[in-house]
């Protein structure tokens, strides 16, 4: 094969064509969609950074908050448990305050009822001894122990309190003044005659005397001179010792 300058001339002439018309047809365009794509990738990786760096923004801030919360939300269940405790040891204050309050209240009651159950005992001593003293005086009781009694009663007629006898004076204003007389057995005429003599001196009034006898007064005398009642008897001073602990009171 013979080597022809003219054809190898015309060869490389349309290879240098051909280069020019891909470099001017085809290379530029494919650089510039090369470019374009590259340009599409850095803003693609710009982005995906971008969002990337948002994302971890976001997930610092999410775990921030994550944090914050779990503080926020331990320290309301301790401050829920401190109040708890709070109002467990207000609830077990108030029981205790209540339970010594019924306490006490049982404890005054207790003292309450032992005080009664000692004052009716202390009670019923009294009257079963004025009961008793009873018994012995009726066994006693005689004419001339009511005789006593009548003289005893004569002699405080003559010392009666101011009180006494500013009564006995109010009821000398009276047009006629009721006096009645009880005893235990029946007085005799000197008797009666010594008692409207004094009464008639303390009273400057009209006196009408009613006589009665009454054995339960076991021996001595009751008069009742108006709404004024005097008592020198037997069943009297039994009834006062029987009553004496609790008038005191």
């Amino acid at each position: 094969m013979e080597f022809n300058l003219s054809t190898f001339v015309l060869e490389i002439i349309n290879f240098l064509i051909l280069i020019w018309i891909l470099q001017r047809l085809f290379y530029k365009p494919l650089l510039e969609v090369i470019a374009k794509r590259k340009q599409f990738i850095d803003q693609s990786l710009s982005d995906a950074k971008n969002i990337q760096q948002q994302a971890e923004q976001q997930r610092s801030l999410y775990e921030n908050r994550q944090k914050l919360w779990e503080q926020e939300k331990q320290a309301a269940i301790t401050a829920l448990h401190q109040q708890f405790e709070i109002e467990r040891r207000a609830q077990l204050d108030r029981l205790n305050a209540d339970l010594e309050q019924e306490r006490q209240k049982a404890k005054v009651t207790r003292s309450k009822q032992q005080q009664e159950l000692q004052q009716q005992a202390e009670k019923q001593a009294l009257q079963n001894g004025a009961k008793f003293a009873g018994m012995l005086l009726q066994q006693s009781a005689s004419p001339e122990l009511e005789a006593r009694l009548f003289t005893l009663l004569m002699d405080n007629l003559t010392t009666l309190p101011e009180a006494c006898k500013l009564c006995l004076t109010l009821l000398g204003t009276k047009k006629s003044v009721p006096i009645k007389i009880t005893s235990a057995y029946p007085l005799s005429v000197e008797m009666r005659e010594q008692l409207e003599q004094k009464l008639g001196a303390l009273i400057n009034s009209p006196i009408s005397f009613q006589y009665h006898q009454d054995a339960a007064l076991i021996a001595g005398l009751r008069m009742d001179i108006g709404a004024w009642v005097l008592n020198a008897n037997l069943q009297h001073e039994l009834i006062g010792f029987a009553e004496i602990d609790y008038e005191s009171e």
